[in-house]
C-alpha cells in the first residue's frame, strides 16, 4: 500500500527547514515510541545528517517498555542519543535539557571562555504529523503556545519559542515524505494516526494489525478478544477480521469492525504496542 498524503505546507516546511538549520545548535528530532524506525523522515534525515541531533522518543507510555529500551541501545550503538518521553504526562522532559546541554558542552565552553555567559541554545524541533511535538514545546515552554490536536497537520508554520530552561525552540510542522513506498511503513503510520484516516483503507490496516499481533502480541490480542489457540490458528487473518466483526456484533460491517481494532490498539485497549523492532529489514 504505497500513501500518499503530502500537502502543500509540508514542502514549504521542509525547503525552510533546510534553510534555517544554519541558526540552531542542535535539532530535537520526535518520534513516535510505537514506530522508532517508521516515524522517522528519510528526507529529513538526510537534511539533518551533520548537524547534531537528539531523537526524543515520545509517547513512551503508548509503546512497550523492553522495545522502547532495545531502541535507545540501537541508537546509541549508531552513535545517536536518544531519551524516551511521555510528554502528556509530563514524565521525560528534564532529562531532554541535559542531554542537550551535553551534547554542546564544547561549544557552550567555547562561548563561556570568550565571555559570552548563560547562551542561549538555539534548537529545532523537527518530526512527521502526530508524534506530540506541539506537547513537548508546550511542556518546554511552559505554557500552551503551540496548537495540539491527536490528528496530523495540526502545525503548519514555523515559529520561535523561548523557554525558562536557556534553549529557544524552533516550532515546524509536521512533515512526511512525498511517497511511502514500502507498505509496511504506509500501514504502521496510518495505524498510528500520523496519516489522515480517510486515505487508506481501514480492513487493510486492521488486518495488517491482526497479523501483526497474532506474530508478537499472541497473548495481549487473545486476551483483549477473548480469543482461543484454535480461533487464531485455524483461520486466516482476513477470516479473523470477519470472526470479529461478527462477535463484536457488527453482521458483515467489516470497515465498522476494523476502525475499532484501530481504535483499540491507539487506546491502549490491546495493551502498550510497538510495531517497529531493531534489527528489522522492510521489504522493498
Amino acid at each position: 500500500m504505497a500513501l500518499q498524503w503530502y500537502p502543500g505546507h509540508m514542502n514549504k516546511a521542509k525547503n525552510q527547514v533546510q534553510d534555517r538549520l544554519k541558526l540552531v545548535d542542535i535539532v530535537l528530532e520526535i518520534v513516535d515510541a510505537r514506530l522508532p524506525f517508521s516515524s522517522r523522515n528519510p528526507v529529513l534525515e538526510q537534511i539533518i545528517d551533520q548537524k547534531k541531533h537528539i531523537i526524543i522518543l515520545n509517547k513512551s507510555d503508548l509503546a512497550d517498555p523492553k522495545v522502547t529500551n532495545d531502541w535507545k541501545i540501537n541508537f546509541q550503538q549508531e552513535g545517536t542519543k536518544s531519551v524516551e518521553l511521555d510528554a502528556k504526562h509530563n514524565k521525560g522532559l528534564g532529562q531532554i535539557k541535559s542531554l542537550i546541554r551535553s551534547e554542546l558542552a564544547d561549544k557552550i565552553a567555547r562561548y563561556e571562555k570568550n565571555g559570552v555567559q548563560n547562551y542561549r541554545i538555539k534548537a529545532m524541533c523537527i518530526g512527521i504529523p502526530n508524534v506530540g511535538k506541539s506537547t513537548i514545546l508546550n511542556r518546554l515552554v511552559g505554557k500552551n503556545v503551540a496548537i495540539t490536536g491527536n490528528k496530523p497537520g495540526v502545525t503548519k508554520n514555523q515559529n520561535w519559542l523561548k523557554t525558562s530552561i536557556g534553549i529557544d525552540l524552533l516550532d515546524t510542522p509536521g512533515i512526511l515524505w512525498p511517497k511511502i513506498d514500502d507498505p509496511k511503513v504506509g500501514m504502521k503510520l496510518a495505524l498510528s494516526g500520523a496519516i489522515k484516516d480517510k486515505i487508506y483503507a481501514p480492513d487493510d490496516v486492521a488486518i495488517y494489525a491482526l497479523n501483526f499481533l497474532e506474530t508478537h502480541y499472541m497473548d495481549q490480542l487473545q486476551e483483549s478478544y477473548g480469543l482461543t489457540n484454535s480461533d487464531i490458528f485455524n483461520h486466516t487473518t482476513p477470516e479473523l477480521l470477519m470472526d470479529l466483526t461478527k462477535k463484536f456484533g457488527y453482521k458483515e460491517d467489516y470497515d465498522r469492525a476494523s476502525r475499532r481494532i484501530i481504535d483499540d490498539v491507539r487506546k491502549l485497549k490491546l495493551g502498550r504496542l510497538t510495531f517497529d523492532v531493531p534489527g528489522e529489514f522492510y521489504e522493498e
